[in-house]
């Protein structure tokens, strides 16, 4: 039986739950799951508190969409109806605004993490050959050795 960690099923079940709503069929083909157990996942999501429930990065967009026409209070009687806090949604909406702001200082950033990891595999497979290297020339003398071993000493002990 195939064993799945709390991260994935939160975001198959976030899939399931509004605002997204994906059917169980289609997720199921995507992710590779048996609709049941998708369902079972489900029921049990929805058995759960509001606060415990996994909001995708897609249903986050949504809700600040849902919410920016909103006065105050109405913004507050919808968090409290989905079971969030008003300050969540003014992060997720900060966070959103920043990350589309500067799209150069994001591609910018992967570039240099990208090169970091280039270097660092570099460093890595140098280090792998000369290690090979290594354990091929010490194979080789214990061949060497044996050998030596086989031809000055027939009987396997010492001068008697």
């Amino acid at each position: 039986m195939a064993r799945y960690g709390k991260a994935f099923k939160d975001r198959a079940v976030a899939r399931l739950l509004p605002p997204e709503s994906a059917p169980v069929d289609v997720v199921s083909q995507e992710l590779h799951i048996s609709a049941a157990t998708l369902e079972r996942w489900r029921a049990a999501a929805l058995a759960a508190p509001d606060k415990e429930r996994i909001w995708t990065p897609a249903a986050r967009m949504q809700a600040i969409i849902a919410t920016a026409a909103m006065d105050e209070a109405s913004r507050n009687a919808w968090c409290r109806e989905k079971g969030i806090y008003p300050q969540e949604l003014e992060l997720w909406r900060e966070t959103a605004t920043h990350s589309l702001e500067n799209p150069e200082e994001a591609s910018q950033k992967v570039q240099r993490v990208t090169q970091a990891t280039r270097r660092r595999v570099k460093e890595l497979e140098r280090d792998l050959r000369r290690k090979e290297k290594a354990l091929a020339e010490t194979t080789a003398l214990l061949v060497l050795q044996k050998k030596l071993d086989a031809i000055f000493h027939p009987d396997g002990g010492g001068d008697t």
